[in-house]
């Protein structure tokens, strides 16, 4: 008894003291924590703010017309965000379609073929491609693929693909090199290690005891990944491939190299084209103070800015975890 009293004697005022500030402590990081995150959501919404202020001259003079009119005419100050529109939008894609299936190979390797010794060296080489500023990429591309794109891929695809009825349209053209296509690629290799990165991390939360399982009944290895690892991480995965669609919709340095910066809508991959990023990168520095050309960069801004927030948003979105979808 003497013990078990002992044992329930209430704390020293010491202690208490120490517990009294540290939950003092606790206040002040509960309310740094709240201020920082306010603070996110103020600049978030005074970024929207200004570029919507910036771009009402723009949208009052164009109306939504702007959206889909294809002409950019600072001579006559006539501006439509069609063409870069068309190029963000179509770049983004391709890279994406470019890209899935190189990250998706590297992900099966990292976590289903490669040896332990070799997948840590490996990892580390994927994440460091994602640090290489898009500068580099953009030089790479312009002086090592746009003239292997134009001396070999690009003649061999038009005399190939090019005389074929129904997408024989979409390689057409000179073989300059540059074009929609080369930067649909500098693209995918940048968005790879992101991709790749994020299937990496979802694949190997997968218990073991299902793919055990499914080994134990026979199943090989592609049929554990087809069958148990991509639908149980299927939601991850799709998450990971729209982060990726967020990076390249807002790129501007390495497609500004390899794109052709021409503002007109084509049709054949190898032709010419813009991106809002890279449209608002070469003519910022022309646009004057207050002239209807700024505000028409500022709209473009505005519309890149709208649908990154989507892509991102949506990728949040899928990769929140469903204890639904972890249950079944």
């Amino acid at each position: 008894m003497q013990q078990a009293a002992t044992t329930l004697r209430p704390p020293a005022s010491g202690t208490a003291t120490r517990l009294r500030g540290g939950s003092g402590g606790d206040v002040v990081f509960e309310w740094m924590c709240r201020v920082a995150g306010v603070f996110v959501l103020i600049l978030l919404g005074a970024i929207i703010i200004e570029l919507f202020i910036g771009a009402l001259p723009a949208f009052r003079q164009f109306g939504l017309a702007f959206v889909w009119t294809e002409l950019w005419d600072p001579v006559a100050d006539q501006y439509g965000a069609l063409v870069p529109i068309y190029g963000t939008v179509v770049t983004a894609v391709l890279a994406i379609i470019l890209a899935v299936p190189v990250a998706f190979g590297i992900a099966f390797f990292l976590t289903e073929l490669a040896p332990d010794w070799l997948r840590r060296p490996v990892g580390t080489a994927v994440e460091l491609l994602a640090a290489v500023p898009s500068i580099i990429y953009g030089m790479w591309g312009f002086f090592v693929i746009v003239p292997v794109m134009a001396q070999v891929v690009q003649p061999a695809v038009i005399d190939t693909l090019g005389e074929l009825p129904l997408i024989g349209f979409l390689f057409a053209g000179p073989p300059f090199g540059t074009g929609i296509l080369t930067a649909a690629l500098i693209l995918a290799i940048m968005i790879i290690p992101v991709v790749a990165a994020t299937m990496r991390d979802v694949f190997s939360t997968v218990p073991p005891v299902f793919k055990e399982s499914a080994y134990g009944l026979g199943a090989t290895r592609w049929e554990v990944m087809w069958n148990i690892v991509l639908p149980y991480t299927s939601k991850s995965v799709v998450g990971g491939i729209m982060l990726g669609l967020g990076r390249a919709l807002g790129e501007t340095l390495a497609v500004t190299f390899v794109i052709g910066n021409a503002n007109r809508v084509t049709t054949t991959l190898f032709g010419p084209g813009n991106t809002i990023a890279s449209l608002v990168a070469l003519e910022f520095g022309e646009a004057g103070a207050g002239s209807l050309k700024l505000s028409a960069l500022l709209a473009l801004g505005f519309i890149l800015f709208v649908l990154s927030f989507i892509v991102l948003a949506i990728s949040r979105l899928l990769l929140r975890p469903s204890a639904k979808g972890a249950s079944a």
